[in-house]
């Protein structure tokens, strides 16, 4: 919240790492408008936990989906809060309108860009114009604003092709903008944004709002992107997973996690703390942990060397060490409580209430 303090940019947190309510209250607390969520079920969950102000991020079809979205926009409604949902195709905003029509219901929308994902999205700007003054015009819809999320920019490696690809992303929003003006239709709410970029989108005079969510936990993937040309606050780790060393051979230790503890989409987990210490590779109920003098960087370790004083350092069975996730978010999906710790000690426990909540 600090690093935006000299812009009027809104933070919105996305809740989809964490799926934890009792972090997302603590964001809330310190200034942020509301949550993301990816799915109807998962925005329930917080929801129901007292979050009041929440964008669905993400596109909605289907009649039972609409439904249960239209329910919860009901429920928060009702206590002066909100639900907005994105939409990308004439065919969904159409759909929506009308049930939310014979629910006698108006539900806040965003118009989604594609603004180099290339995933969700609308990318032509005549065509996201076009969709705008359709639900401009829908009368079960409020058009609120534009909905333009670059998640491949969060792990852009450099600064320099961050910027670019921001750069982007804003030339398409403006034109849009423009467009939509011509018609008299204010896109007055810009959105989107990730722990990798958002400052950029902060300060790029388009946005109005921004979306990081890893930075409350941050993962080894995020570890690589190089920071070293901006100012961009390089936020700690703050998830581990807690193994132990279950089998203890001469040239390796064996610990309790492996596949079915972690994400490894975007790569193996590192030993936090122990550069010396490479975990090497990983089964379903085992991870192997080797001695390397080849540490390099976070999450990228050279191949295992191992000189005897460099095994002799490996822990010992029984031992436990942190683990540094590759990707925080799918990982997180895998356990149902965090376990908080202050000073190595137990302060509290907080359900993970949106795990597995994919509907």
């Amino acid at each position: 919240m600090q690093s935006v303090a000299d812009t009027k940019v809104a933070v919105r947190p996305h809740a989809k790492s964490h799926k934890c309510p009792e972090i997302a209250k603590r964001q809330i607390a310190r200034g942020a408008v509301g949550i993301c969520c990816q799915k109807i079920s998962e925005a329930k969950a917080f929801a129901d936990a007292g979050i009041n102000d929440i964008l669905l991020s993400n596109e909605l079809v289907g009649s039972k989906k609409i439904a249960a979205a239209l329910s919860l926009a009901r429920q928060l409604q009702a206590r002066s809060g909100q639900l907005t949902i994105c939409v990308d195709h004439p065919q969904a905003a159409a759909d929506l309108n009308h049930a939310a029509q014979a629910a006698g219901l108006r539900i806040p929308v965003l118009i989604e860009l594609d603004v180099g994902q290339h995933r969700c999205g609308v990318a032509d700007p005549r065509a996201s114009v076009a969709l705008i003054d359709q639900v401009h015009r829908s009368s079960g819809l409020q058009f609120k604003g534009l909905q333009a999320y670059h998640g491949s920019a969060q792990h852009t490696r450099t600064q320099t092709d961050r910027q670019a690809a921001i750069d982007q992303a804003c030339h398409l929003i403006t034109r849009v903008q423009r467009d939509a003006a011509a018609l008299g239709i204010d896109c007055a709410t810009v959105t989107g944004a990730g722990t990798g970029s958002y400052l950029l989108e902060a300060r790029s005079g388009v946005y109005t709002e921004v979306q990081p969510g890893s930075y409350a936990l941050m993962d080894v993937d995020y570890g690589r992107n190089d920071w070293g040309l901006s100012d961009m606050p390089v936020f700690e780790n703050s998830l581990f997973i807690h193994t132990s060393v279950m089998s203890r051979p001469d040239d390796r230790a064996v610990v309790d996690a492996g596949l079915k503890s972690m994400s490894v989409d975007s790569g193996l987990p590192v030993v936090f703390g122990r550069p010396e210490l490479v975990y090497q590779k990983a089964s379903d109920e085992h991870g192997v942990i080797v001695a390397s003098t080849q540490t390099g960087q976070p999450g990228q370790p050279g191949q295992p060397d191992q000189p005897n004083e460099l095994v002799g350092r490996l822990p010992a069975l029984g031992q436990t060490v942190l683990l540094v996730p590759g990707h925080c978010d799918p990982t997180v999906n895998l356990y149902d409580v965090l376990h908080v710790m202050d000073q190595g000690v137990l302060i509290d426990v907080w359900p993970i209430s949106a795990r597995g909540l994919l509907f």
